[in-house]
């Protein structure tokens, strides 16, 4: 049977436009409330949950929670286009894909790649934009640390060693209080804390307290005093101890984690829009997990790491801190790669990853992280609505990430030693 010509169009384009849908494929989009227009959920948790989670992780101001504004200042750090268009892929489990097949494999909220401050790559799904503040959970704990890093450069805090209790009077005598701001920081107080994230662990009474149900938060890190191993002897992932953390912060200085945020980070750094902190029941910004922010503006803040906390010729972040920070070659051996945990080792407030070449990651989960190699110029900001929290739970978006990692470094000439 012959076609007309104006069949002929109609029939290309509609195959076309079936290749473009299938091209722009989102993993679960109708269980994550496609049909609803990823609708946000409420104060109640509903905000966590399926079909709430896109829309709610972009826009927590919407969701009824307590948040205080990070306010940006005036001039924007441009983050111009690179001149040419990288051709990113990677191999997984010895298959070869794309960045975009990538995406299509994954539930990725937004991605954006920089080279040298250029973007190589920015992607956006499940209907986001550039103006959504995506919310970071742990990767809050790195910011909470920069913070940490500025307010002992400028005396606040005398020294990194002082246990937690000096600047947070409500802990003295506690378990918490009496472990140093350096152990803190490399969560190595060697406090009994369980975070297996199955809603009956210690992560979610402290979460719990904070939206003011049972015991308020200070009263409740008070609770924990078992120690099973001398403070400073080996990690174990706890996010009590980036809030205390927050609370040496705002004791030490007298101000909100969220004025220090916006004077010491925001402005300077030439953030595009102004960020939020989640707030708790105490009015503690909620230092381990409540952070939101524009995908440029995380982009930005990875430009500040890989450039050794200076932005043009101003130095916001100490570089003697940040390279304790981000160096494993400057860890005690309990925290390299390898020993913190299998693949990761862990500094302060920071994943570090097994290479030769400084590269580290700010993480939390349900997929979020920020891949920095200061030595290339290369960051990688990906946000994401997994369904399961952390990789033991759920090993193949991360093991992928990590993947996609390793073929950003090898298109845009990292290095993967």
């Amino acid at each position: 049977m012959k076609l007309r010509r104006a069949e002929f169009r109609a029939l290309v384009l509609a195959t076309l436009l079936g290749a473009a849908s299938l091209a722009s494929a989102e993993p679960d989009a109708d269980a994550l409330g496609r049909s609803q227009g990823y609708p946000v959920g409420g104060p109640n948790g509903s905000w966590y949950s399926n079909p709430y989670r896109v829309g709610s992780w972009s826009a927590m101001d919407k969701v009824g929670v307590p948040v205080r504004t990070v306010a940006r200042g005036g001039a924007v750090t441009p983050l111009p286009p690179a001149p040419q268009p990288a051709d990113i892929r990677y191999r997984y489990r010895n298959v070869g894909y794309t960045l975009d097949e990538y995406l299509e494999r994954r539930r990725v909220t937004g991605l954006l790649v920089l080279k040298n401050g250029e973007i190589v790559a920015e992607r956006y799904r499940y209907g986001r934009t550039p103006q959504d503040r995506f919310l970071s959970f742990s990767m809050a704990k790195s910011v909470t640390s920069l913070l940490v890093g500025v307010a002992h450069d400028q005396g606040l805090i005398a020294s990194l060693d002082d246990p937690a209790e000096k600047y947070v009077k409500d802990l003295a005598g506690s378990g918490y209080g009496g472990t140093s701001i350096r152990n803190l920081l490399r969560m190595a107080s060697g406090l009994k804390f369980t975070e297996n994230y199955d809603g009956n662990d210690d992560i979610a009474r402290l979460s719990r307290s904070m939206l003011g149900s049972g015991p308020r938060p200070v009263p409740l890190l008070r609770t924990f005093n078992e120690r099973l191993r001398p403070a400073g002897e080996k990690f174990v992932y706890a996010t009590a101890e980036s809030d205390v953390l927050g609370r040496v912060l705002t004791g030490a200085t007298g101000r909100s984690m969220s004025e220090l945020t916006s004077e010491w980070l925001w402005q300077p750094l030439g953030a595009e829009r102004d960020a939020l902190w989640r707030v708790s029941v105490d009015g503690q910004e909620q230092a381990g997990g409540g952070f939101s922010a524009t995908l440029r503006d995380w982009g930005r803040l990875g430009r500040l790491l890989a450039e050794d906390g200076k932005v043009g010729e101003r130095q916001l972040v100490p570089r003697e801190y940040l390279l304790q920070a981000t160096d494993a070659a400057r860890q005690p051996s309990a925290f390299v790669p390898g020993n913190a945990t299998p693949l990761f080792g862990y500094g302060y407030q920071v994943w570090l990853l097994p290479h030769k070449t400084r590269t580290f990651v700010l993480q939390g989960i349900h997929g979020q992280a920020i891949y920095v190699q200061p030595a290339s110029g290369v960051v990688m900001v990906h946000t994401a609505v997994n369904e399961h929290a952390s990789a033991r739970q759920e090993p193949e978006p991360s093991a992928e990430r990590n993947a996609l990692w390793r073929g950003v470094l090898q298109g845009l000439g990292g290095s993967l030693d």
